[in-house]
């Protein structure tokens, strides 16, 4: 179907525009992800920068009650979103593990996306010290476009609804009335002031986040009971075959392996910190179909006696405490 730009305007006004791509503003926004309760959504579960067919870069949301918050955004998040039913317009905050591609390029795009469709309100994005200045220099990419939108359809600025806080030490970053985060530092080669794990204390129980990090046993007193250790992982026999087939297989595998942790490793960390449920995400290699669920658990099996998940794009883990 065409649509003249005066008619486009009108529809985007209108929200017309929002709801044929299937992105809902205001108050229906607020229905789409309103539903109560505690649910965690793996939107994107393979580590890496590269783009496939398969997996989807890291992303994940935490759904509490309806409101959600979004941690990490790679490429894939704002299309895994609305797969998962959750309305860009209603994005509220975001957290952002550290700055590797494969974790942010698309946090301007998907703030952008939501304010496109009807976002009016404040989010609230926190991450490593560089947040800032990626978020400043992606609106000056994109002036043009926004200083354009703004007067034609009657849009706030979305530079200012958008409010970095970058995080320079560990400790609590945000309290609300249902959702407790606190950000604890840990290690991934060569980033090592400037990577944290999240923990989100909600009302039906504790989720941690880690992703990307070396093995650290420090973690274990973080994510201390948790109800969900959500953790990235690498499989040495998935990392051996994958650097047969690039050039630059050494110094690859050596990075590789300094910067993550193991699935023996994860599941040594998951029962020091004795969590309820492992969930093995931010998978290396994750574009590998022939490594089976079993064959990611093995080795962690081998010292956690918990469940284990191996986590999907789009896969929903609810808390039922």
């Amino acid at each position: 179907m065409s649509v003249d730009r005066r008619t486009l305007l009108k529809m985007s006004l209108a929200g017309g525009v929002a709801g044929a791509l299937g992105l809902k503003s205001g108050v229906a926004a607020a229905q789409q992800t309103g539903s109560d309760g505690v649910k965690w959504i793996c939107l994107g579960t393979k580590g890496g920068p590269r783009v496939g067919t398969g997996r989807s870069n890291p992303a994940n949301v935490l759904l509490v009650d309806g409101v959600p918050y979004v941690v990490d955004c790679g490429p894939g998040v704002s299309k895994r979103l609305v797969e998962a039913k959750v309305a860009l317009p209603s994005l509220r905050y975001v957290f952002i593990t550290h700055l590797h591609s494969d974790h942010v390029l698309e946090f301007g795009n998907m703030v952008y996306g939501g304010w496109s469709a009807g976002l009016n309100h404040d989010v609230e994005a926190f991450g490593p010290v560089g947040l800032d200045a990626l978020a400043r220099n992606y609106w000056e990419s994109i002036r043009d476009d926004v200083e354009t939108r703004i007067p034609d359809e009657g849009k706030p600025d979305p530079r200012k609804l958008l409010k970095v806080k970058e995080i320079t030490e560990p400790g609590p970053v945000l309290t609300t009335d249902k959702v407790k985060v606190t950000a604890f530092r840990t290690p991934h080669p060569p980033i090592l002031e400037k990577n944290y794990a999240y923990r989100f204390e909600t009302p039906r129980g504790v989720i941690v986040y880690v992703s990307d990090s070396a093995y650290n046993p420090e973690l274990a007193t973080f994510a201390e009971g948790a109800d969900l250790l959500i953790h990235e992982t690498l499989y040495v026999p998935g990392v051996d075959a994958m650097v047969k087939r690039v050039k630059n297989a050494a110094s690859l595998k050596e990075h590789l392996i300094a910067s993550h942790t193991t699935t023996e490793d994860l599941g040594r960390l998951a029962a020091a910190a004795k969590v309820k449920k492992l969930v093995m995400t931010h998978l290396v290699p994750g574009d590998d179909p022939s490594i089976t669920d079993e064959m990611w658990m093995q080795d962690a099996s081998k010292h956690y006696s918990g469940p284990i998940v191996v986590a999907r794009d789009l896969m929903e883990i609810a808390l039922e405490g």
